[in-house]
């Protein structure tokens, strides 16, 4: 993956605690966001709706985690999950512990 898209993925991951690819009218996007808002964690938050390689960004996260669907939340460079795996981590404590 060496496409300009895949150069900023990557970056984007590496320079960032908390990534959240998204897409702005997508609820499980705003599922993902609400617990990083509860906790005053300062998400960097990529809305590919509004992107014009949104995309290709898309594919390139469907090669890197498995699957294209938004949003795609990662942490310390790790990916993590997507609205429901957030929401379920944050209601049982285990989101919060990245943040300790």
């Amino acid at each position: 993956m060496s496409t300009k898209q895949a150069k900023f993925v990557e970056n984007t991951i590496a320079s960032n605690k908390v990534v959240i690819f998204s897409k702005t009218y997508c609820p499980y996007c705003t599922m993902a966001k609400e617990p990083f808002k509860k906790l005053n964690v300062d998400a960097t938050i990529i809305e590919l709706d509004g992107n014009p390689d949104g995309n290709e960004i898309q594919a390139v996260l469907g090669e890197i985690t498995g699957a294209r669907t938004v949003p795609r939340v990662f942490i310390d460079g790790k990916f993590i999950g997507g609205g429901t795996d957030i929401k379920r981590m944050f209601e049982t404590g285990d989101l919060q512990k990245y943040f300790q």
